[in-house]
């Protein structure tokens, strides 16, 4: 079967970035020369920079067992020195590092000597509990200062963490409890999700009893936050109050410096086996491209700049851009516990404007659910501190980027749409803001440094023009090193497919426009076969998005007897638009819309209109269920979903 992708909208617009945004940006086109000239050097460069090194390193790159990498092998450093104890010392000590805002509309303001402070405290308690260089430690919290501190202490110890999303079941827990060995679990008694109480505790408790085959074996402690209030059980000698212990423990802990290979931590992501994959992220390398993207992907200024990233810690982008790119870099940050919506609509636009936020990185399916409320939200509120908007997680529409910009960003601040994995552990390909003339729903270029391409099925670039798939050709420093217990699925996953190459494969299918710049056209299980033409379901979802009606779509290929898969579409519509019109025939003329903007080829064969679309607490469509759906299956495992009803709904809905 060819890899080649279909490729079937254009999109011209481009917006440069303005003269007065170029005069103070922090990179310029010299970035692109230096790392073209010296990969290496300039990754030296940036990590001697950026970071301080305990013991500085020689060798900078070893790639003589492929695929195993290892950066700055030979140096030392200690990650939560860098992200705390470096700033305070320079005189930085005051300066605010979380703008915490609880859900209920409590908040705290953390500077950076007591965010320090805490951590040395936490770290001794973690020491007097058994951990150590190398003990794993599962974080399972919500939202609040106590989870980017757990996070900061483990790194300090040398011990590795495995922050587990607070929407997980107790069965998740578990599972990636015992994946990693862990040795000790920091939770909650619960945390504010949607106006309520989310309870914490109770699943860690559930995840460590006897779940069929016996309780938990390596967990010793649990050490537990008071946040929600709410009641819990207690197991003597196993459970700790944090507020008992991290209070009474000494402020004076000296970090030690670790190897730039030692673990950091391991972040679990959903294997197509159903076992959970336990990503490996190492120190040095990690840091380095964290610190280096967050500062010029986001054209930091941490003297004046209030960042705000919206991404949960349980997911990688709260690993590495709210906690440690942001605190390597000095950085001043919103942290918020809630939901967008909570207790009312505009509650995200109030925090830009009570902080006054200056850089705002969220998904693309948060930026179209506000499309669906419409823009008199927003408009109530002061944006006007934005001077940067940033998207991650999924392709963005250009529709959503286009009004990103106009409604959120008074149509003049730049937006950088960075594509990245869990896996490659920063950003990897994205504008520069102050370099890169943007184009709506392009995430562009690679970053300075990182090697890219876009290959057929035998490894042959595609060149401009062209789709297929999306490849890394050079190892890069914030890479995986592997995972967690499994070097043979680590090498199965994402190297054996182009093992002749040695490129790393990221399972995305991408194409190269007639300027070379990148577009995602989402997961190669997500491209259709539709009369033996290979479509992207992310372009036709631009296109739904781009008529006035729809707020968000999801497209999928159902099996067909006719065109071996069709186009299904399940579309939520625009509250603005319901208010004027009536839904009666809409889903044909969305039909019709598809089939004028792309072609006949990609017009759906079905179109159901729906409340709400299946996503999990990350804000990513589960494709697969509404396949199930379209195909009349039994849908299958909801468990990951942020709200399980939502299939029934849609099933109900469809028949």
């Amino acid at each position: 079967m060819s890899s080649q992708i279909d490729h079937l909208l254009d999109e011209t617009r481009k917006f440069p970035p303005s003269e007065e945004f170029v005069a103070q940006s922090v990179s310029s086109p010299e970035l692109y020369e230096r790392a073209a000239a010296d990969r290496e050097a300039f990754w030296a460069e940036q990590s001697r920079e950026l970071l301080h090194w305990h013991k500085p390193f020689t060798q900078v790159l070893d790639w003589s067992t492929p695929p195993f990498a290892k950066w700055f092998d030979d140096g030392e450093l200690n990650v939560a020195y860098n992200c705390l104890d470096r700033h305070v010392e320079e005189g930085n000590g005051d300066r605010v590092a979380l703008h915490w805002e609880g859900e209920p509309g409590d908040s705290r303001r953390i500077t950076y000597a007591e965010l320090t402070d805490e951590v040395k405290r936490v770290a001794n308690v973690l020491e007097g509990l058994g951990i150590g260089q190398g003990d794993r430690v599962a974080i399972y919290l919500p939202m609040i200062p106590e989870a980017i501190a757990s996070m900061l202490a483990v790194a300090r110890l040398g011990a590795i963490h495995s922050v587990v999303f607070g929407g997980f079941s107790a069965d998740s827990l578990r599972s990636r409890i015992d994946d990693a060995g862990a040795k000790l679990v920091i939770t909650a008694d619960g945390g504010y999700r949607k106006g309520r109480v989310s309870a914490l505790k109770p699943a860690v408790d559930q995840a460590l009893a006897d779940r069929g085959d016996g309780e938990q074996q390596t967990v010793e402690h649990v050490l537990v936050v008071k946040r929600g209030e709410n009641e819990v059980e207690w197991t003597e000698g196993r459970d700790v109050w944090w507020h008992d212990v991290v209070p009474a423990a000494s402020p004076d802990h000296t970090a030690q410096a670790f190897p730039a290979e030692n673990p950091l931590f391991i972040l679990y992501t959903s294997g197509t086996t159903g076992k959970p994959k336990g990503i490996l992220h190492t120190s040095g390398g990690y840091l380095t491209q964290a610190a280096y993207s967050h500062k010029y992907v986001f054209d930091l200024k941490p003297d004046t700049d209030v960042y705000w990233c919206t991404a949960d810690i349980g997911w990688i982008t709260g690993h590495t851009y709210v906690t440690y790119g942001p605190l390597a870099n000095g950085a001043t940050q919103v942290l918020y516990e809630g939901t967008p919506d909570t207790p009312h609509p505009g509650r995200w636009w109030e925090i830009i404007e009570k902080y006054e936020v200056s850089i705002f990185y969220t998904a693309p399916t948060a930026i179209r659910s506000f499309m669906k409320i419409g823009r008199s939200v927003p408009q109530k509120f002061d944006l006007s501190s934005l001077r940067l908007l940033g998207s991650v997680g999924e392709p963005i529409n250009p529709e959503a980027w286009m009004w990103y910009r106009e409604v959120i960003g008074a149509g003049k601040t730049p937006i950088v749409d960075t594509w990245w994995q869990t896996e490659t552990g920063a950003i990897m390909v994205s504008a520069l803001p102050g370099v890169t003339a943007t184009k709506p729903g392009s995430a562009q270029v690679p970053l300075p440094g990182i090697s890219i391409d876009v290959v057929d099925e035998q490894g042959v670039e595609v060149g401009n023009g062209s789709g297929g798939l999306l490849v890394v050709t050079e190892p890069w420093p914030s890479m995986l090193r592997g995972i967690w217990g499994d070097p043979e699925r680590f090498r199965e996953t994402y190297w054996e497919k182009f093992e002749d190459q040695g490129y790393y494969f990221a399972g995305d299918g991408a194409r190269l426009d007639e300027d070379g710049d990148l577009w995602l056209l989402g997961r190669v299980d997500d491209v259709m076969n539709v009369s033996g033409h290979r479509l992207s379901t992310a372009e036709i979802e631009s296109s739904l998005v781009a008529h006035e009606a729809t707020a968000e779509a999801a497209v999928v290929g159902a099996s067909d007897e006719t065109t071996g898969q069709a186009v299904v579409a399940f579309v939520i519509i625009k509250e603005s638009y319901l208010a004027e019109h009536e839904p009666a025939g809409l889903a044909q003329q969305l039909r019709l819309w598809v089939g004028e903007q792309i072609g006949a080829i990609a017009r759906p064969r079905d179109v159901y209109i729906v409340g709400e679309l299946p996503k999990t607490r990350s804000g990513k469509i589960m494709r697969r269920l509404l396949r199930d759906v379209a195909e009349g299956r039994e849908v299958g495992d909801t468990t990951t979903l942020a709200d399980t009803a939502v299939m029934s709904i849609i099933s109900a809905q469809v028949k």
